[in-house]
């Protein structure tokens, strides 16, 4: 259990971390190198880059929530709220979006489920 809930504190913080990147550096440098954009899209794009940024945040909350006290429901929910973001945005943006989101969520749940004994 304790793999699993650090595992799922190690989602949750990376993801106050695309929090940080879109909503408060997605036109500096560090979020255009993370992203890969040029000054005049990330220009253009700020605004939609906060609001990803903001939902980002309510699903770390989510698992803060969950790792302190929500309890199983709630971790569960949110660990698939970020898997299914994570399958999305690799298909429709960025294969690597799989590998840095939804694995690391995918991992946590398959844990969390065997820890709990949860049905799958």
């Amino acid at each position: 259990m304790t793999t699993a809930f650090v595992l799922s504190a190690l989602v949750a913080l990376l993801h106050l971390y695309f929090l940080v990147l879109e909503m408060f550096l997605w036109d500096k440098p560090a979020g255009r190198k993370v992203f890969k954009t040029t000054p005049e899209f990330a220009t253009a794009s700020k605004v939609l880059a906060a609001n990803q940024g903001l939902y980002n945040g309510f699903l770390a909350a989510g698992l803060v929530w969950g790792l302190l006290g929500g309890g199983a429901a709630v971790l569960v929910f949110f660990l698939g709220c970020v898997i299914v973001a994570g399958v999305f945005g690799a298909a429709t943006v960025n294969k690597r979006i799989f590998f840095v989101q939804a694995l690391p969520a995918l991992l946590a749940l398959a844990l969390l489920l065997l820890a709990w004994q949860l049905p799958v």
